[in-house]
């Protein structure tokens, strides 16, 4: 049932889809909601898994303030719902900017409430190409160029990004309306929090933080993926985290649990129920 909670002075929505085993916390990516899991609520749930999505501070139905769109603020947020909720035993499963509250959850707060984690289509270790992260996919340019379009035209940006992050190859991988879909909730975001976020994904060091992951790892990406492309991200998070299981989807765009979600699931779940 959907709900609000208070957590770092900030109101979040959450939806507590049920079920009576282990909890499994979705975590949206950029800049969308947890309405972008409807295709995995359904079968996480028939599975008999707890799943929980909310809306990140400043983006779907959540409070939108000034600030507080960097990692360590985030991962607190992600927090207050684990303790809010009296999580035991959870799995988080962070997509795209998901993934770095993941990494910083575990630095932060560690994993005596978790059960696994997983990083899917994920941004850690670190986005911004730099001297010492020379293989970093997002070059300086191309981020001043991102930052510059949403500023400039927000609904030209989203339509773009949104073909962008569900095509592969220059082919869209899902129909029109799973598009609009997204664009609609795009569109929910406040421009603040769109373009924190997107600074704090495009700039932050996860590597500190992906040593620290002990318990039981998954990373899943799309071959394909154009938005945060695998041999930057999950290829290296996997040699970061040495014990995690890398799965590659097959022709899979950024957005391969809307794209790909039989796939997807089917991974997914073979992992949690471990």
């Amino acid at each position: 049932m959907p709900k609000d909670i208070t957590t770092n002075d900030v109101k979040l929505h959450i939806e507590d889809h049920g079920g009576d085993g282990r909890p499994v916390v979705l975590i949206h990516g950029w800049p969308m909601s947890g309405k972008a899991w409807e295709k995995q609520v359904p079968d996480l749930k028939s599975a008999g898994f707890r799943v929980i999505t909310y809306d990140r501070r400043g983006f779907g139905e959540s409070e939108k303030p000034d600030s507080g769109y960097d990692y360590d603020t985030l991962a607190d947020d992600l927090h207050g719902i684990v303790t809010e909720l009296e999580l035991e035993d959870a799995s988080l499963v962070g997509f795209s900017m998901g993934g770095g509250e993941v990494a910083r959850y575990i630095a932060r707060h560690g994993d005596d409430h978790l059960h696994s984690v997983v990083f899917a289509a994920a941004v850690p270790p670190y986005m911004m190409k730099t001297e010492d992260n020379p293989d970093g996919p997002l070059t300086p340019d191309a981020a001043q160029e991102l930052e510059a379009g949403l500023k400039k035209d927000r609904d030209a940006f989203f339509d773009d990004f949104t073909k962008n992050f569900f095509s592969a190859d220059g082919e869209l991988k899902v129909s029109e309306e799973d598009r609009q879909k997204a664009i609609k909730l795009c569109k929910q975001s406040d421009q603040t929090a769109a373009l924190g976020c997107m600074e704090a994904f495009g700039t932050t060091d996860f590597r500190a933080d992906l040593a620290k992951v002990q318990t039981k790892c998954l990373v899943i990406h799309g071959d394909s993926d154009a938005i945060v492309p695998i041999e930057g991200s999950g290829e290296r998070t996997k040699t970061v985290v040495v014990h995690a299981e890398l799965e590659v989807l097959e022709g899979a765009p950024h957005g391969c649990n809307v794209s790909h979600p039989e796939a997807f699931n089917e991974v997914l779940l073979k992992f949690l129920h471990r």
